[in-house]
Order: C-alpha cells, then structure tokens, then sequence
C-alpha cells in the first residue's frame, strides 16, 4: 500500500507539474509539499494547518481529500507532526506506581515519618486575602477614588468637545471656501454649453483637418489640424445652420464623428474628404 507522499508524488507527477507550480498554484510553499511528499510532516506548525495543507494539495492533485487527512490522522502524530503526549490514563497509571513506592518506603522506615516535626500552635501562618461581599460580586478591600474617577471623566468629556468645535471649525473654512471654485466653474462651464459642437473620435492614429466651408465650397477658416491616437477624442466647433464643415483624414476608416452624443462611422477608407452638415 502507498504512503500519503508516494500518492502526493504519483499524482503530482501524472499532472505533470512542479513541486514550484504546485506552490504557486496552492500558495502553500514548495519546502512544505516536497516534505508531504517525502513523508515528513514535523512543519514546527499546530496540526490544524498541516491537516489543512494537505487537504489543499490533496483537492488541487484530485486525489479524495478526506482518505489522505484520515491517513495522516492515523499516523498517531501531534502538532507539527511530533508524536502525541501521553493521556491522562497513563499519567495515572504514573501517578499510582509513584505513590506506591512512597507507601512501601514508609513501611519500611516508619521512624522517618514519626521524625517530622508537628506545626506547634504558635507558629506563623500565611493569612490568605480577604475579601468582602457586596452588590452580588465578591470586592477586595480596595476601592477607586471617586476623586480621580472624576478627574477621568472630566478629562474624556473635554477631549469629546474639544474634538467637535475643531471639527465644526474646519466645517465651516472649507465650505466658505469652497464657495467660489463652484461659481467659477459655472461660469466658465456655461459657454461651452451654448455652443455648437461636434466630437472626433479616433480609433486609430489618424491625421484629422477640419474646415469651415466657403460659400463657393472651398476651404475656409481651419478649426482644428492635428493626429488623434487610438481612443483620443477632439471637440471641434461647429458654425452655425446653415454652415457646413470639410473633415479631411488620412485613414478615414480610424475615424468616427459623435454628433449630439451619437457617433457615426465615416464609411470611408484610406485619405477622404467629407462634408459634415
């Protein structure tokens, strides 16, 4: 019959991976499995984590987790894979053999017993602490001065509103100033938004030349020239209806046009020209 390791190996091997790949795949480490394998379970760890570890390394090589755990429980071995304390039993047994040759040697010797001093009346005696009774739990003679337990209180209660007013002070700094950056935003904000606008999306790189058109369908007034990368995207002004603009790209396939939050493919390829109305 196999060992736990043998099968730990066997089956490691048939999946055909490392000791290393099979720490990093179980994130136990690799001295760890190569010592399961070799059947050495002393780990230095609380037996817990070792039954633990070979589960793990039992499910992850697909071997029935619960046959190798119950194994390595008859092993007999304790944390860290060390042999097992004696029980209470034996230590009984100890406990009765020893007091035995105490009786047998007393028998022999009964003088030695009768040698012993006897404690005399006057001898002195460890007074054991006294305690008191009180409100149903047992008190030493000790007791807290309320004094200081004022002192505390008062202490703890200050630092609380000390805690609140800081607070409250940094409350009201930041909104004050907080104020003004929010009118400022808007006031910047609400041009752009009265304005017409469309957006060039790229989808590649690909060189872009925007133009106002001229009432004889020629290039007018440049809005914008540049090479947009893949995902850049560019917010060019649109004249006013009923104005039309030239858009001229390299790669027209790279290119989309986002108009009132839609987007609309060119449906052009290599160097185009198109009018956007």
């Amino acid at each position: 019959m196999q060992t736990i390791g043998e099968r730990l190996e066997d089956a490691r091997k048939r999946k055909g991976i490392s000791i290393r790949e099979a720490a990093e795949a179980t994130k136990i480490r690799g001295d760890y499995l190569q010592r399961f394998e070799s059947n050495q379970f002393d780990l230095s760890l609380a037996e817990i984590y070792v039954r633990g570890f070979l589960r793990s390394y039992a499910h992850f090589l697909s071997l029935p987790a619960d046959r190798i755990v119950h194994d390595f429980n008859g092993l007999g071995l304790g944390a860290g894979g060390r042999p097992r304390t004696p029980s209470r039993e034996v230590y009984g047994r100890m406990d009765l053999s020893v007091a035995s040759n105490e009786e047998a040697a007393a028998k022999e010797s009964p003088s030695a017993l009768a040698s012993e001093p006897e404690p005399s009346a006057n001898s002195t005696r460890r007074t054991p602490p006294a305690f008191t009774r009180g409100g149903g739990s047992l008190h030493t003679g000790t007791s807290l001065d309320p004094a200081l337990v004022f002192k505390g209180v008062a202490l703890i209660v200050g630092m609380v509103l000390l805690a609140l007013i800081v607070w409250g002070v940094k409350s009201l700094v930041s909104g004050d100033r907080a104020k003004p950056a929010a009118q400022t935003s808007t006031a910047s904000v609400a041009p752009i938004a009265t304005e017409q606008t469309f957006t060039l999306v790229a989808l590649d790189v690909v060189r872009v030349t925007v133009n106002r058109k001229n009432s004889d369908n020629s290039n007018g007034e440049e809005l914008f020239s540049g090479t947009l990368v893949r995902g850049q995207t560019q917010v060019v002004p649109k004249p006013p209806k009923p104005g039309s603009v030239y858009i001229t790209a390299t790669a027209a396939e790279n290119l989309e046009i986002e108009v009132n939050g839609r987007r609309y493919p060119t449906g052009q390829s290599g160097y185009a020209k198109m009018e956007l109305k």
